[in-house]
């Protein structure tokens, strides 16, 4: 996706996110999972992430401002036979909800997707969320899975 940009409906300009995101990324995933990330560790996985090319981060800007953020790590999988994109974060500043920000940086996605040849786009996002829920199966996301989760305690 280097070098690559897309200008949507409604003002919005959506691009790959670069290091000088860091800063606005970091307070976007504070405040989707509802609690202070260690910034250190953030920074550490974010710089190292940029540097992937089986992961994508893009984000969107409206006039100048960054207001929405959308990340997606792509693996092969054997029982897909192929490559998938797995959305990690999807992130609209609460200003700018419901205005199609989150539905461009999904269109932004889904050409990035066919560009690198993946067979699905998928992702996970908890029970509680009701609103995100509804607003994927909206962008044709079906509900297909379960996923369970174990934490791994050192």
């Amino acid at each position: 996706m280097e070098n690559a940009y897309f200008t949507l409906p409604a003002s919005v300009f959506i691009r790959p996110a670069a290091q000088q995101d860091l800063t606005i990324i970091y307070g976007f995933l504070c405040e989707l999972e509802e609690m202070l990330l260690d910034f250190s560790r953030f920074r550490e996985v974010y710089t190292h992430n940029l540097t992937n090319p089986m992961i994508h981060y893009l984000v969107a800007e409206r006039n100048g401002e960054v207001v929405g953020f959308v990340s997606c790590h792509g693996q092969y999988l054997l029982h897909h036979t192929g490559k998938v994109g797995e959305i990690q974060e999807l992130f609209v500043k609460p200003a700018h909800r419901n205005q199609q920000v989150g539905h461009q940086l999904l269109a932004a996605l889904e050409a990035l997707a066919v560009q690198e040849g993946f067979v699905n786009l998928e992702v996970t996002t908890n029970q509680k969320r009701l609103d995100t829920i509804r607003f994927y199966e909206r962008e044709a996301f079906n509900r297909t899975h379960f996923k369970l989760v174990k934490p791994i305690q050192p």
